[in-house]
């Protein structure tokens, strides 16, 4: 699972960037269209997955640093603790009057933090938050199928890599489908029962830079790690977007059959996406938190200002345009508008409660 999010270029920031949190620029307006970004809620705390109601009236929101799932008003912006005690959820997705949670396995930088359900995770609850229950534990699923075929333990026991770390999740007509970039797979889960099956195992990528020696952490494996991030069902297509070990070029846009998972197209070539959405029109979204940030260990250079990392990148029919958007992960698109979470990786660089869900102008893209 290579590069689930390393961050290493961007916590060397530190805590001087509150500095420049504080003066974050306006971003210019469009007089027909009003302003490229809307913000719609602040002050939350690593916002990653993002699930909005198909009445386009609330969302609700995962904040990784503080392990909580929070409600939010889209007209109001006013919030509601739904959920809280977790372990990094990532992933989130409602249905029917139930709450579908998926907490984080992990990566080689560390465990998530403490709580009372199981790395890799999969909850279900009611909607306001009660009658919470473990439906799938997806790393037991990983340790006993291993889906990508990667060597999991060394000699001694230890892991060359982390074996589970589900990232996005969406509800579709087939299932709960979890985008687990430490596993390097597409799972599915049944609502109801918690069974879960292999959906989609995304190849490695193959770019001259992942075939270089060291780019992959697995002996044995050729390539680097696909690491699954977005996924989303329109129609009768299921949509996989892919970090590609934030190796340049690795990452991909897959469409999928939703019935079998088999692929029907692919789109290569980006870097480090992570959420993905699709318009009704068939406009492919990607969010990039990495874009902009600086490149190597070290510290960045002088002058460098965070709120100019990251981008949403548009694929209109072969058309590819790009806006600004500061560091975001979950993106859903639903009754003709754009939503993203912003700020998402804010508490990597010592930045608290920078989080936010944003709406982002679809006449914007340049």
């Amino acid at each position: 699972m290579k590069g689930i999010i390393a961050y290493r270029a961007l916590t060397a920031v530190g805590a001087s960037a509150l500095v420049v949190l504080a003066g974050i620029p306006a971003q210019a307006a469009d007089k027909h269209d009003g302003p490229p970004v809307r913000t719609i809620t602040t002050k939350l705390d690593g916002p990653y997955g993002l699930d909005v109601t198909r009445s386009g009236h609330t969302a609700y929101v995962t904040e990784a640093d503080s392990g909580e799932v929070t409600r939010v008003d889209l007209k109001s912006g006013a919030q509601r603790t739904i959920l809280k005690g977790l372990a990094g959820p990532s992933g989130v997705a409602t249905h029917g009057g139930k709450l579908y949670v998926v907490q984080g396995g992990g990566s080689e930088e560390g465990p998530p933090p403490p709580s009372k359900y199981p790395p890799s995770a999969l909850l279900v609850a009611d909607k306001d938050g009660g009658h919470v229950r473990v439906l799938a534990d997806l790393m037991k699923y990983e340790l006993k199928h291993n889906p990508d075929g990667q060597k999991q333990f060394d000699a001694s026991g230890k892991p060359f890599d982390a074996l589970s770390n589900p990232f996005s999740m969406t509800y579709t007509s087939w299932g709960l489908l979890v985008a687990d970039g430490g596993a390097n797979d597409v799972l599915r889960v049944d609502p109801y029962s918690g069974k879960i099956s292999t959906f989609f195992v995304p190849p490695t990528a193959k770019t001259p830079a992942c075939l270089k020696k060291g780019a992959q952490a697995n002996p044995g494996t050729v390539g680097c790690d696909p690491v699954p991030t977005g996924v989303v069902q329109v129609g009768k297509y299921v949509y996989v977007s892919t970090l590609g070990a934030e190796s340049p070029g690795a990452a991909a846009i897959w469409k999928l059959d939703g019935r079998s998972g088999h692929v029907l197209r692919v789109w290569k070539g980006f870097t480090s996406l992570t959420g993905i959405a699709v318009s009704y029109d068939n406009e492919i979204y990607v969010s990039e938190v990495l874009f902009g940030a600086p490149k190597g260990d070290g510290p960045p250079p002088p002058g460098f200002d965070p709120s100019k990392v990251g981008r949403i990148t548009k694929v209109d029919h072969g058309k590819i345009t790009h806006l600004q958007v500061t560091m975001p992960t979950g993106l859903q698109y639903e009754n003709g508008r754009l939503y993203s979470t912003s700020w998402s990786i804010a508490g990597q660089l010592g930045i608290q409660h920078a989080g936010r869900i944003v709406e982002v102008n679809q006449h914007a893209f340049r």
